[in-house]
């Protein structure tokens, strides 16, 4: 079986093609994991379920979302991603990526 790579990166900021809207990638699954259900009420362009989805903090909302990498281009002018779980999960912004916050022992 072959191994993808994925293109984004935690911390990194996205725009999404569809949608046009930014954000910051906090999690990452290599494959759908969502349920079907899901899948064919939102997933409307039916992007592929065998490469990475990704969790996104949507910049200027409060809600986040789960989008298949096909849906999504770099954004190559990053900006501070204003969520209310921003410092939640991110230690910090370093013009170009955000740092994930170190879990506690």
């Amino acid at each position: 079986m072959e191994r993808y790579q994925a293109k984004f990166q935690i911390g990194q900021i996205i725009r999404h093609r569809l949608f046009e809207y930014t954000g910051v990638i906090y999690d990452a699954d290599p494959t759908y994991q969502g349920t079907g259900e899901w899948y064919d009420l939102v997933a409307l362009s039916r992007p592929p379920k065998n490469e990475p989805w990704y969790r996104v903090l949507v910049h200027n909302a409060f809600h986040t979302t789960y989008v298949a990498e096909k849906n999504l281009d770099v954004n190559d002018q990053p900006v501070v991603i204003k969520h209310p779980l921003i410092d939640d999960l991110f230690s910090g912004f370093d013009g170009e990526y955000y740092h994930l916050r170190q879990k506690a022992d």
